[in-house]
């Protein structure tokens, strides 16, 4: 068990995720009573966007030992992202008291509040001020779909991309192993970044979102290291927190609040 462990370690530390995941459920058949491997199998699930199962893996961990502190950071962190802003801020509350010292509950636990306030203001508002309409039911024709294209499913992308952010930066990553500097080209614009990745022999990648803010082209960097890319983001606007790394219009208004700068490191 304890080298399945190890190796699931060195496979996170080496962005294999799923290898990870894949490690740590063999560690848990075998010792199903070990709350730090699913403490750790919540960890990469966060990081392949399974949320919901890394709740489960750190409630399964929490449930083992109430005692562990990075088990309840790991909760909220996933309940976050599946908007659950009540849940994640008690886990993290819990978290924070038996790590007094860890600015990241501090941190974290901000976002939570300001989440909510926007939340229930939000709703309160829309509430008071959305007319009320009421509809009969022998007034809705069903929707002729006949003449409808098939729904289209997006391909995977071909690589991985997460970011996280500082208050005067962001930086995203891109995970691809192994890329040669003359296989990249990198353009920053004031609120565009665009990358375009040609392998030899493969199918070219092309990422250019808008983003959700606007960046210092001069300031802004990039570096190429064995298993990904990272770009240093400039905000022009230091302080202010990106909802989201693309522009969208739901997520047009910005906050300013600190931002932890160990988060994607939880």
């Amino acid at each position: 068990m304890a080298d399945l462990e190890k190796k699931a370690k060195e496979a996170f530390i080496d962005d294999h995720f799923e290898l990870a995941v894949d490690l740590y459920t063999q560690a848990i058949a075998l010792n199903p009573a070990n709350p730090d491997l699913f403490a750790d199998r919540a960890q990469a699930n966060i990081k392949l966007n399974n949320f919901t199962e890394a709740v489960a893996d750190a409630s399964r961990a929490i449930a083992l030992d109430a005692s562990l502190a990075k088990a309840y950071l790991r909760k909220g962190i996933a309940c976050m992202k599946l908007e659950e802003y009540q849940t994640a801020k008690a886990a993290l509350e819990a978290g924070a008291s038996l790590a007094p010292g860890e600015s990241r509950f501090t941190n974290l636990i901000k976002e939570c509040d300001e989440c909510i306030a926007e939340e229930t203001g939000g709703s309160k508002n829309h509430a008071a001020d959305a007319p009320v309409n009421t509809v009969s039911i022998k007034d809705v024709e069903p929707e002729d779909t006949s003449s409808q294209a098939p729904m289209v499913i997006p391909s995977k992308p071909k690589y991985r991309h997460e970011f996280y952010q500082k208050p005067e930066e962001v930086v995203v990553s891109i995970f691809a192993k192994g890329l040669q500097a003359s296989w990249i080209s990198v353009d920053f614009g004031e609120q565009i970044l665009s990358v375009r990745i040609e392998v030899p022999g493969e199918d070219g990648y092309h990422f250019q979102p808008r983003l959700f803010g606007k960046i210092i082209p001069d300031k802004c960097k990039y570096n190429i290291l064995s298993t990904k890319v990272e770009f240093r983001l400039a905000k022009a606007e230091p302080g202010v927190h990106w909802a989201s790394l693309e522009y969208n219009k739901e997520t047009a208004v910005v906050q300013r609040i600190a931002v932890s700068s160990g988060m994607s490191n939880c």
